[in-house]
């Protein structure tokens, strides 16, 4: 009887196997780039944070990973630099800046299959990590980008059924190692996987977001559901949509300030080497909890973008990767390279990955 593989979650960074020593495995992986766009502040792409370097060759992310398991303990350390870090990273302290993941794990029941990890963790959040080879296109969705890439904190990983796993986390905040309230958010994920060839998973986030930087901020509650089908075959497709609130304190009293997305991602394989792929997408942020648009005079933020990637799989484990994406929007939320600003955008770009 034929044992199918399990669909895989690439929304979680843990897809690196690497070369095993006895327990110990020891993987790698490097993603460059260039791109381009002809609305560049800085030389950077704005309102993204990964590959995000315009007119330069650069590497997004290089990690090393290493990781030990047994049957009754785990841990992983996998540093890492690049732009994606840089830009990622930048409100952290010292060397926390360069932490992809640092955690230990150990099963909580000899009989059971219930874990318990602690340290920095990977984020399940949207359908879209850090590692871009798992996913469809090369560029991130704007989804990604404003979600949280990475937790501090606990996180419980349960087994249901043979089909569902049910993880839940207790963490500093939203994509926060160092914390900077001292308050506690919480965090849920449910995987559902009815066949080898779908998987459904849904998110919530809640906790206070109150800090030095945003003292008006107070609860925030998001939530995501995504689902990706067949990720490995012929056609593929992931779709994401989420929805967050954000309380702030205004004088006083309490309002409400929304913010969401929806995404859809397919590829289609036209031999083993060759595929191509288109991303249809939109984004909102009327109150500007996360964008704030270059152009002052505009209230709130929204775009959409579609794209189209060619992939070339090289090698086993090396990607070659050609997009383009144009970006537009009922508003002036971009920049000409003059300074004017401008309704739509384009960004080109390059990209070799390769892991071990």
């Amino acid at each position: 009887m034929k044992v199918e593989a399990q669909v895989s979650n690439t929304g979680i960074m843990d897809t690196v196997g690497g070369v095993k020593i006895n327990k110990l495995s020891i993987g790698g992986y490097i993603d460059a780039y260039m791109g381009y766009t002809n609305a560049a502040i800085s030389n950077k792409v704005p309102y993204m944070v990964s590959s995000a370097q315009s007119n330069e060759f650069s590497i997004n992310l290089a990690y090393i990973d290493v990781r030990y398991a047994d049957r009754d303990f785990r841990a992983r350390f996998a540093p890492g630099v690049g732009t994606y870090m840089n830009a990622n990273y930048q409100s952290e302290p010292g060397t926390l800046q360069n932490i992809v993941e640092a955690s230990a794990g150990f099963r909580l029941f000899k009989k059971k299959d219930i874990w318990v990890d602690a340290g920095v963790l990977g984020s399940p959040y949207t359908n879209e990590s850090a590692i871009s080879k798992d996913h469809l296109m090369y560029t991130r969705s704007y989804a990604p980008e404003y979600v949280p890439y990475y937790l501090s904190g606990i996180k419980f990983s349960i087994p249901v059924t043979q089909k569902v796993n049910f993880y839940t986390y207790i963490i500093n905040g939203w994509q926060q190692i160092r914390d900077v309230n001292q308050g506690k958010a919480i965090g849920t994920q449910v995987e559902f996987r009815p066949d080898h060839l779908n998987l459904i998973n849904w998110n919530v986030y809640i906790g206070d977001e109150r800090s030095a930087s945003a003292p008006q901020n107070r609860m925030r509650y998001f939530t995501d559901i995504y689902w990706i089908h067949n990720p490995d075959g012929k056609f593929s497709i992931t779709s994401c949509a989420y929805v967050g609130n954000q309380k702030r304190l205004t004088g006083n009293s309490s309002s409400s300030h929304y913010w969401w997305q929806t995404n859809f991602i397919c590829r289609y394989r036209l031999s083993p080497k060759w595929s191509i792929s288109s991303r249809l997408e939109f984004f909102s942020d009327p109150d500007k909890v996360h964008i704030i648009p270059l152009n002052p005079v505009i209230n709130g933020f929204s775009a959409y973008s579609t794209g189209i990637c060619v992939n070339i799989k090289v090698r086993e484990q090396a990607l070659l990767r050609f997009e383009g994406r144009y970006f537009g929007s009922e508003k002036s939320v971009f920049m000409t390279d003059s300074g004017s600003p401008a309704p739509n955008m384009l960004w080109v770009i390059s990209n070799m990955s390769v892991w071990f």
